[in-house]
């Protein structure tokens, strides 16, 4: 059996990881030009998320940084804690995108059941039972996954690695600043991820170090790294799959950073697809179309409540950080000391809806 999929990216290779895994050849289509992530971005994974990962794609402890705390702060409350998650088994871990793409590259060039193809006029719905497309630029995408819930949050998001004196750096905080969300994201004892969103009418009036600086109050730093900036929107497809087409990845869902949950959302839909795949084989049956339908009836639902979930969690507090009083920012405060209430976005945030 063979599955073709388009695009060369994380999620593409995440997926054929586990698929040739089981045994299953896969083809992953490219352009000539790849797109290789940039060293200063990273992601964030859940703690079932790794387990899966090791278990069933590539062991990626080598490479991780469990993160066992949350802080949240607002401008609205000065130095005081918003919220606070803690688990000392980890909530999640950091990763470098780059380290995790060069190892699931080179665990695949390896492997029998994988290959590496460029293709421009074979016509793909013909030569393979199964397409998965990932490549949000490819014309198959252009020609059949238009349609889509779409929303621009009119911000960019800034992303870069500081350098610091050496901590026990297991703690992430996000401020909710006046000008956009900052979070801090440990990857080891003396580096530290930086994602800070901030509206196009601010950015080109603000110095990104200089803010940096100005709401650090926990790390001595020695260098802050180059600075990168892309375009902020969430996006969720209308159809799942077009004739024998599954579309996937960032193509099929795009969601805001603040929650650190787009490629989790990605590794939750491979557990599923992955499950549809093996039943297909158990049985003897083709890995033809017909797994599309049924990805999208077991999925589509849950992505969409999360998704807009992250986009309701981004609006709220949207609207904290521009209410001139904290009224409002005590009473999420208050809310999120209810036990109960912070089990359930724990829970949420490790495993989502699936």
């Amino acid at each position: 059996m063979r599955i073709c999929i388009l695009g060369y990216n994380l999620s593409s290779l995440t997926l054929a990881k586990a698929l040739v895994n089981q045994n299953i050849y896969v083809d992953i289509i490219t352009s000539k030009k790849i797109n290789r992530p940039h060293n200063t971005r990273t992601i964030g994974i859940s703690k079932s998320n790794v387990k899966f990962f090791n278990e069933n794609i590539i062991n990626i402890e080598k490479i991780i940084w469990p993160i066992n705390k949350i802080e949240i702060y607002s401008d609205n409350l000065k130095n005081e804690k918003l919220l606070n998650f803690e688990n000392y088994n980890a909530l999640f871990s950091i990763v470098r995108n780059h380290k995790l793409y060069e190892n699931l590259e080179k665990n695949l060039s390896k492997n029998k059941y994988f290959k590496k193809l460029c293709m421009k006029k074979e016509n793909l719905l013909q030569k393979y039972s199964l397409v998965i497309n990932t490549d949000y630029n490819n014309p198959i995408t252009k020609k059949y996954f238009s349609k889509k819930i779409e929303k621009k949050y009119n911000s960019f998001a800034f992303t870069t690695i500081i350098r610091h004196k050496k901590i026990s750096n297991k703690t992430a905080f996000q401020i909710f600043t006046k000008k956009g969300p900052l979070a801090f994201l440990p990857i080891s004892e003396n580096e530290t991820s930086i994602v800070y969103s901030l509206d196009y009418s601010l950015n080109k009036h603000e110095n990104i170090q200089e803010l940096i600086k100005k709401y650090n109050f926990k790390y001595e730093i020695i260098k802050i790294g180059k600075i990168q900036r892309f375009d902020l929107k969430s996006l969720i497809l209308r159809s799942y799959g077009q004739k024998n087409i599954l579309a996937f990845g960032d193509l099929l869902h795009r969601i805001h950073p603040l929650a650190g949950q787009g490629f989790n959302m990605t590794v939750r839909d491979i557990i599923i697809l992955t499950k549809i795949i093996n039943q297909k084989i158990n049985l003897g049956l083709v890995l033809d179309k017909s797994i599309i339908s049924i990805f999208e009836k077991k999925i589509k639902h849950k992505n969409y409540i999360f998704s807009k979930g992250v986009d309701l969690i981004n609006q709220l507090f949207y609207i904290e950080r521009n209410i001139n009083n904290s009224l409002f920012t005590k009473l999420i405060q208050s809310l999120g000391k209810k036990n109960f209430l912070n089990k359930i976005f724990i829970e949420l945030a490790d495993e989502g809806l699936i």
